[in-house]
C-alpha cells in the first residue's frame, strides 16, 4: 500500500514541475539598438544595428546581452570588457543615455523598449563600441600620479601614515579610470584638449591630499592656470554618473580651495 502512494505522488509532482518549466519558458524578446561603424569602410555612415534576446536565455546585466550578441548573432561586434566585476573600467559605454559600465548595468526588462547602446561620447571611435582613450590616459599620466617624496623612510623600509591621513583618501583612490565621469561633462566635450576633466583632476587631488607625498607645491603649480582646472563649471555630470559612486565634482572644488589659499 505504501509502495503504491509513492507511486502515484511521483508523476503528479513531475506534471507540477513540467508546468513550471514551461511557464518559466515563455519568451521575453527585448531589442537592442546598438551603435556600429567599421574604419576599413570610413565611406559607410555609422548606423545602430537591432539585435533581439530572449532574456530568460541571458544573463542580467546589460554585458551578458552584449556577450550573447557577439557569440550567438554577430562575432564582428566590437567591444571592450575584462573583469565584469566593475573594477576594470574596460566596459564602459552609453547605455540607455547615460554613461556607465555594462558589466554593472541591469537590462530594463521591460521589452516594450529598445535599448539602446553607444560608446562614450565626444570621443574618437576606434570602432563600434571601442573609444580611443589615448589622449584621456595622456592627461592621467601628466599629473605624475605616482608618490614622490626625497626624505627616505624613517624606519628604512615604509612610508607610514596615520589612520587619519589614510582615510582622507577614501573616495578617491577607488577610481577605476572608466572615463564615464568625464565624457560626460559638457566642459571637457567643449575643452578636452587642456581641461583635464573630473577623472583626471580627482586623481591629482588624491596625490595632493597624500601625506606621504612631498611634491604638493609642484603639483598644485601644474593646475594653476586658466584652462587644466577652472573650465570645470560644477555641473555635477561627473557626480551623478560615476558607476563607483564616488564625487570627482567635489574633489575638483577642493582642488580649487587650496590653489586660492595658495
Amino acid at each position: 500500500m505504501f509502495r503504491s502512494v509513492l507511486r502515484f505522488q511521483q508523476p503528479t509532482r513531475a506534471f507540477v514541475r513540467g508546468l513550471a518549466t514551461s511557464a518559466e519558458k515563455t519568451s521575453r524578446i527585448k531589442s537592442f539598438q546598438i551603435y556600429r561603424w567599421n574604419p576599413d569602410t570610413p565611406e559607410v555612415a555609422p548606423t545602430m544595428q537591432k539585435y533581439d534576446i530572449d532574456l530568460n536565455d541571458c544573463g542580467p546585466m546589460v554585458l551578458d546581452a552584449i556577450l550573447k550578441i557577439k557569440n550567438e548573432q554577430d562575432s564582428t561586434l566590437t567591444f571592450r570588457r575584462s573583469c565584469r566585476e566593475g573594477i576594470c573600467g574596460s566596459c564602459a559605454m552609453n547605455i540607455g543615455g547615460r554613461n556607465t559600465l555594462a558589466c554593472l548595468c541591469r537590462i530594463d526588462t521591460d521589452t516594450s523598449k529598445d535599448l539602446k547602446i553607444y560608446p562614450l561620447p565626444h570621443m574618437f571611435v576606434v570602432r563600434d563600441l571601442v573609444p580611443d582613450l589615448t589622449h584621456f590616459y595622456k592627461q592621467y599620466k601628466s599629473i605624475q600620479p605616482y608618490l614622490q617624496r626625497d626624505t627616505p623612510p624613517t624606519d628604512g623600509r615604509e612610508n607610514l601614515q596615520s589612520i587619519e591621513d589614510r582615510a582622507k583618501l577614501d573616495g578617491l583612490y577607488e577610481c577605476i579610470l572608466c572615463a564615464c565621469c568625464s565624457t560626460s561633462c559638457p566642459s571637457y566635450w567643449w575643452n578636452q584638449q587642456q581641461y583635464l576633466g573630473p577623472a583626471v583632476l580627482m586623481q591629482a587631488y588624491r596625490w595632493l591630499i597624500d601625506s606621504r607625498d612631498e611634491a604638493s607645491k609642484i603639483r598644485r603649480e601644474m593646475l594653476q592656470n586658466s584652462m587644466s582646472l577652472y573650465r570645470c563649471h560644477t555641473i555635477m555630470n561627473c557626480s551623478r554618473t560615476c558607476p563607483k559612486g564616488l564625487n570627482p565634482g567635489k574633489a575638483i572644488a577642493e582642488i580649487k580651495k587650496q590653489l586660492a589659499f595658495d
